[in-house]
């Protein structure tokens, strides 16, 4: 088996990007223009905790419905992150985008049909000023986590939650990877530009790991 990055992707799941449940995290945000800085921030807090970020787009199976992939990740994960920004309505039709309760419906699913032990944990993002209780009021219950639509104020989120649970290892301050956090963005776009736009999932997590700033 090849040992550069090639045979990293040819393998995802092996060697460095190994898939452990019990370090996993699925990361169930909006796909858009507007909130990619904020994914990439996520991703990068995840791998900066120590954990291995998973996504709908780990998988280039287009044989596979997505919801199947969705569906494997979570319940091959401990952990997922579910940022609710779009449930509200948008554009002329005033229509909301209703993907991402769903895939936290199915993280709920994956807690409830899990042993004590193997119990799915999740983190819900929301942003400032979202009135989610007005229309999904049982979630009030898990205290969602607001934020301003920046990554100076998800990040901190997504690692002071990370950097507690029980998988959890010594991290580096969110200042750290917000310093950070710009050349993995960086990176990224030298990524999309080599292959045509479609960064493959096993080399954006190489080069997030790649770029953990060290412990102070």
């Amino acid at each position: 088996m090849s040992t550069g990055p090639q045979g990293l992707r040819e393998h995802f799941g092996t060697g460095n990007l190994a898939i452990d449940p019990k370090t996993s995290v699925f990361i169930n945000c909006p796909f858009d223009a507007q909130f990619q800085p904020l994914f990439d921030a996520i991703v990068f807090a995840a791998t900066c905790c120590g954990f291995l970020a998973r996504s709908a787009m780990e998988s280039g199976n287009v044989a596979e419905s997505r919801i199947d992939r969705i569906a494997r990740a979570v319940f091959s994960s401990r952990y997922s992150i579910h940022d609710l920004s779009r449930c509200r309505g948008e554009g002329n039709e005033n229509l909301a985008r209703f993907n991402m309760p769903l895939e936290l419906g199915i993280a709920i699913g994956r807690r409830l049909a899990s042993p004590q032990e193997d119990a799915h944990d999740w983190l819900i993002l929301i942003p400032e000023g979202h009135r989610y209780v007005r229309f999904v009021s049982d979630l009030a219950a898990y205290d969602p986590k607001p934020h301003n639509s920046t990554s100076e104020s998800i990040v901190p989120k997504v690692m002071a939650w990370l950097a507690t649970r029980p998988d959890a290892v010594k991290v580096p301050s969110p200042r750290r990877v917000l310093e950070s956090l710009p050349s993995f963005q960086a990176e990224k776009a030298r990524l999309a530009t080599e292959w045509g736009g479609e960064v493959p999932w096993a080399d954006l997590i190489l080069a997030a790991k790649t770029l953990v700033p060290p412990l102070e």
